[in-house]
C-alpha cells in the first residue's frame, strides 16, 4: 500500500481567516531551562486541515468527540476540479461524472489545486466554491464526507451551505492538501481523525489516503 498525507503544515503565524485566533506555536521550556524542549500552541478548532462537526453551526448539533471515527474513515474518490478558474462555481454538473461511485457509497475530495495558493491573502477569499445546489445534491446522495483543499466550501452563502450539510450528517474537511497526488476515478481509502475534543465543533486533523 502507498500513503499519501494530504495535511498542511502548520507554523507559528501562519494567516488565517480574518475573524479566526491566530496561529501561534512557540516554546513553553526548553532543554536549557527545564531539561526538556515542549512547546504551546494556540490555535482554533479550525486551523489548516480540519474537520467540521455538526455542532460547528447547531447549538445541539454533534460534537466532534461524538462523531464515530467510522465516519472519519472512509472509501472516497477524488473530482479533478483543476481547471477551475478562482471564484468559479463548482456545480452539480461537475459532479455528475462521478455520480456511480458517490452512490456506491463513496465520500467525495474535491481537488481544485488551491492549496498553492497558500499563504496568499487570496487563499481565502477567490476560492472556487461549492453551489448551495451541490449542497443539496451531496444531501439528497446521502455523501458521508465531502473533504477539499479550498479553505471553506462558499465564501458568500458559507452559512447556508455548511447548515445544510452538516443539519444532514454530512462531515466537511477543509484545507486539504496534496491531492495531485492521488488516482482520478479510483477509490481509496480516505483516514481524517480528529483530537478528541470533548463538546467542541470541530478539530485539526492529520489526513491521509491509503492506496492499495
Amino acid at each position: 500500500m502507498k500513503i499519501i498525507d494530504l495535511t498542511v503544515s502548520m507554523s507559528d503565524g501562519d494567516p488565517t481567516m480574518p475573524m479566526d485566533p491566530k496561529l501561534s506555536i512557540s516554546w513553553h521550556c526548553t532543554l536549557e531551562t527545564l531539561g526538556y524542549n515542549l512547546s504551546r500552541v494556540i490555535t482554533s478548532t479550525h486551523q489548516g486541515t480540519h474537520i467540521d462537526a455538526p455542532r460547528h453551526f447547531f447549538n445541539k448539533g454533534e460534537c466532534i468527540d461524538e462523531v464515530s471515527l467510522e465516519r472519519c474513515i472512509v472509501k472516497a474518490v477524488k473530482v479533478d476540479l483543476t481547471a477551475k478558474k478562482p471564484g468559479e462555481a463548482i456545480e452539480i454538473a461537475d459532479l455528475n461524472p462521478y455520480a456511480k461511485y458517490i452512490e456506491d457509497g463513496c465520500s467525495v475530495l474535491l481537488h481544485t489545486g488551491w492549496d498553492k495558493q497558500f499563504p496568499k491573502p487570496e487563499f481565502f477569499s477567490a476560492f472556487p466554491y461549492i453551489t448551495k445546489e451541490l449542497a443539496n445534491w451531496f444531501v439528497e446522495k446521502k455523501t458521508g464526507l465531502v473533504g477539499m483543499d479550498m479553505p471553506t466550501p462558499n465564501g458568500v452563502d458559507w452559512k447556508y451551505v455548511h447548515v445544510k450539510m452538516l443539519g444532514a450528517g454530512v462531515l466537511i474537511v477543509e484545507g486539504l492538501a496534496n491531492m495531485e497526488q492521488l488516482p482520478d476515478k479510483e477509490p481509496f481509502t480516505f483516514f481524517a481523525l480528529p483530537l478528541k475534543l470533548k463538546g467542541r465543533d470541530g478539530s485539526p486533523v492529520r489526513a491521509i489516503a491509503i492506496l492499495e
